[in-house]
């Protein structure tokens, strides 16, 4: 498993992946995410799980939430 650092935007104008950051205050890499739900009952959650999993070509059921689940700033972990 590997994980991501993943920087999530809900109630954005559509579902997206907008690309990689470098996080200056540690020098990450930071994958910056787009979601169109809100962020109320883990509904953003759930489009940025389904958003990763089609983009990485993965199972919605392989992908975790590591670290910030109520944030915007997240670690997610993947399958290798």
């Amino acid at each position: 498993m590997r994980r991501i650092r993943v920087r999530l935007q809900p109630r954005a104008s559509k579902n997206e992946i907008k690309g990689w950051k470098e996080d200056p205050s540690s020098g990450d890499q930071v994958l910056i995410c787009r979601v169109t739900a809100p962020p109320v009952d883990g509904k953003a959650n759930k489009t940025l799980i389904a958003l990763l999993a089609k983009e990485f070509r993965t199972p919605k059921s392989r992908i975790r939430i590591v670290q910030g689940e109520t944030s915007r700033d997240k670690v997610i972990e993947l399958p290798d």
